[in-house]
């Protein structure tokens, strides 16, 4: 019994002191396997940087746009019956949100037809949003070009390997072809990776945006139907 443990101890570190071996031999850092991407990894490293700061700065600016005072437009309906317009402007002004703005347009407006409001509101909105929506089409595309640019650089790096065997004539050996590989494959991966982080962050933040534009249109509605009021009374 005592043997046959010894032996399983003995088994037991060879393994271990094997594996150790190997994951020495295979041990390579992310920069040097980025580096071995060839030049092909800089526009894609630098697209990386462009995708995390859009979605950073825009995810905290649409987040700021949620936390809005819920009690803005009640207090407006009651300054606007009491025909405290200039108070109702004033609510208005003390705060800087898309829906702040877009009832300032229209409080400024009372007294005009209500398609002119109505219209005067429909372009304060859309101009809300198009300030929302900066840097969401870069976002996109480069959702859309670092998969390319990971694609060309496999297409590179399999016209060097098949360069470098070529040369290479009857004595070819994987270290020949390693230079190559490597560029197609690292930069493959590369690739995708900042494609596939890119479209998700474009897709949450077009996700907030459309609940903007979502209150931004009840809010029109709203306002609507409180200049309306007076007419049906």
């Amino acid at each position: 019994m005592t043997s046959i443990f010894t032996l399983a101890q003995i088994q037991l570190a060879d393994t271990s002191a094997l594996g150790s071996d190997q994951a020495g031999e295979l041990t390579l850092s992310y920069w040097e396997l980025a580096f071995k991407g060839g030049w092909v990894m800089v526009p894609i490293i630098i697209l990386s940087i462009i995708a995390v700061f859009i979605f950073v700065e825009r995810f905290f600016v649409l987040r700021a746009t949620q936390h809005k005072d819920a009690n803005l437009m009640n207090r407006i309906k009651d300054n606007i019956h009491d025909g405290k317009v200039e108070s109702a402007l004033a609510l208005c002004q003390a705060q800087d949100s898309p829906e702040a703005r877009m009832l300032e347009k229209g409080i400024r407006m009372i007294g005009r037809p209500i398609r002119d409001v109505n219209a005067a509101l429909e372009n304060v909105g859309k101009l809300e949003v198009y300030k929302l929506e900066k840097g969401l089409p870069t976002l996109a595309t480069v959702a859309g070009g670092a998969p390319m640019l990971g694609f060309l650089g496999t297409v590179m790096g399999m016209i060097m390997a098949f360069y470098d065997m070529s040369n290479a004539g009857s004595n070819i050996d994987v270290s020949v072809l390693s230079n190559g590989i490597y560029t197609a494959m690292v930069t493959t991966v590369a690739g995708l990776i900042v494609g596939i982080i890119a479209y998700f962050s474009y897709n949450i933040l077009v996700a907030k945006v459309e609940k903007v534009v979502f209150m931004l249109e009840a809010m029109t509605s709203e306002f609507i139907d409180l200049l309306n009021e007076p007419v049906s009374e």
